[in-house]
């Protein structure tokens, strides 16, 4: 019924010869109402904004009786993720409601002395240095996952984004856990989440009617055996490792070690599983949808492709890339890095303030909430040319780019701790499948983006596979 109520803002999008404008929804000429806001915010978290939101600047808007502040600055960003972050540390009560049930107080939504005691535990476990640690395992999955590509047809279809999902949740499961996770176990994780995604209700109601902390969230069967799913897989590798079966070195072996020096870090297994299991979908997720978005940003833009090709040839021969690689393949970091620009997998970072502030010359009550969009400021036209372009140049040949207009990561203390992790591992699988494998988009077919957690294409992104021939240099 509701979305007989709502029609989504038509999606944008254009191709030329060498231009390819990034499929995007039209922002909105009038306000919504609250109507609109509600049912548009239900299908959508990205979809509902203004025309003027897409410039940088302040301002504010009303939802029922709540106040929201929209920094859309990079120095008033600066302000409220840097100067004042331990005022503004809290998720919103929207995000918080949505995921407590699936993460517990993981790191992603956990704040006060549990966020300071385990940030840095999580912090040097996912550390950039022990990136070439686990690339290796990066590879070897990608290889493995490459394989099965190689049984497709050229004219059998898939759906990109849950083959992603499986390449990024075997790497992921390889480097917490420490073994192969296994189709059955990664099916269980990737479709308990992906139904927990689709059922979550983004607006909290309780919150726009005065009440700081939010309603509390019923859940019902659906989203009850989502979490299930999720839990079951990741309590059992758990319980496999502290009873002496896990890998030494892996993420949870680190953990559990650490478990066992520092008793008062309070790392039952409980909070072992909540920390896990966010290091498991902020591992599998993000990087899942920013290569179904890389993809088939590519698919639009083969001139990009080509000189990819090109790139790897030069720097990897007629060998697969390796992490080795990865700091020499500057096209392949800029064609990731364009990726989180258009397409950031959390578009949305809104913020509760614990006491009341002053963000330029608005005033945040206690308990309200400040919205800072990577979708909004990194398409900002008076930052960016070309905004919804897709040009990876843009990052390329020493650009110097605003470290508070690209926060495709967040920024400040709670800039996302696995930041090098994920983007190495992006580039790293994104080269070695480019190199063996053309990918088609469905003809005619345009991917909606839309954010309920986070950034993906509405119905998925169908697409079909070839094996390039052994030169592979051209797309």
């Amino acid at each position: 019924m509701a979305l007989r109520l709502y029609t989504p803002a038509p999606v944008i999008e254009e191709q030329g010869e060498d231009f390819f404008v990034a499929p995007h929804p039209r922002p909105l000429s009038a306000p919504p109402g609250i109507l609109g806001m509600i049912l548009g915010s239900r299908h959508s978290l990205i979809g509902g904004w203004m025309d003027e939101s897409y410039e940088s600047g302040l301002t504010t808007f009303k939802v029922l009786t709540r106040e929201v502040v929209l920094v859309n600055t990079p120095e008033h960003i600066k302000y409220v993720m840097v100067t004042r972050h331990q005022n503004f540390e809290r998720k919103s009560p929207q995000m918080r409601r949505a995921l407590e049930v699936l993460l517990g107080d993981g790191l992603f939504i956990s704040e006060g002395e549990t966020w300071k005691s385990r940030r840095p535990l999580v912090a040097d476990i996912v550390h950039k240095n022990r990136v070439p640690a686990f690339g290796r395992t990066m590879k070897d999955v990608t290889v493995a996952f490459a394989q099965g590509w190689e049984n497709y047809r050229a004219d059998e279809e898939f759906e990109l984004t849950s083959a992603m999902a499986e390449l990024t949740a075997e790497i992921i499961s390889r480097t917490i856990f420490g073994h192969d996770l296994g189709t059955e176990a990664a099916r269980q994780v990737i479709d308990g989440f992906a139904t927990y995604q689709k059922s979550v209700d983004n607006f909290n109601l309780g919150y726009w009617l005065g009440s700081d902390e939010g309603w509390p969230i019923l859940h019902g069967p659906v989203k009850k055996r989502a979490v299930a799913m999720v839990h079951g897989v990741v309590e059992g590798v758990i319980n496999a490792h502290l009873a002496g079966a896990g890998e030494e070195g892996s993420m949870i072996d680190l953990l559990v070690k650490r478990r066992q020096k520092s008793p008062e870090l309070g790392l039952d297994v409980t909070a072992l599983r909540n920390e896990a299991a966010t290091l498991f979908m902020a591992g599998h997720e993000t990087t899942a949808t920013t290569l179904t978005w890389a993809f088939y940003l590519l698919a639009r833009a083969p001139w990009i492709e080509k000189a990819m090709l090109e790139e790897i040839a030069q720097i990897c021969g007629d060998r697969d890339p390796t992490i080795d690689d990865v700091e020499q393949l500057e096209l392949c970091r800029a064609v990731i890095q364009e990726t989180l620009r258009l397409y950031p997998p959390v578009p949305l970072l809104p913020r509760q303030a614990r006491e009341a502030d002053k963000v330029g010359d608005f005033e945040v009550k206690k308990g309200g909430m400040v919205m800072i969009a990577p979708w909004l400021i990194q398409r900002a036209r008076d930052l960016w040319d070309d905004p919804n372009h897709f040009k990876p140049q843009r990052f390329m040949n020493g650009a110097r780019i605003n470290t508070f207009a690209y926060i495709p990561f967040a920024v400040g203390p709670r800039v996302c701790a696995g930041l090098n992790f994920g983007l190495s591992e992006a580039i790293l699988c994104l080269a070695i499948l480019v190199r063996r494998f053309k990918v088609k988009v469905r003809p005619g077919y345009r991917a909606e983006p839309v954010c309920r957690l986070t950034l993906r294409a509405l119905d998925g992104v169908p697409v079909t596979v070839s094996r390039r021939a052994e030169s592979a240099a051209t797309p």
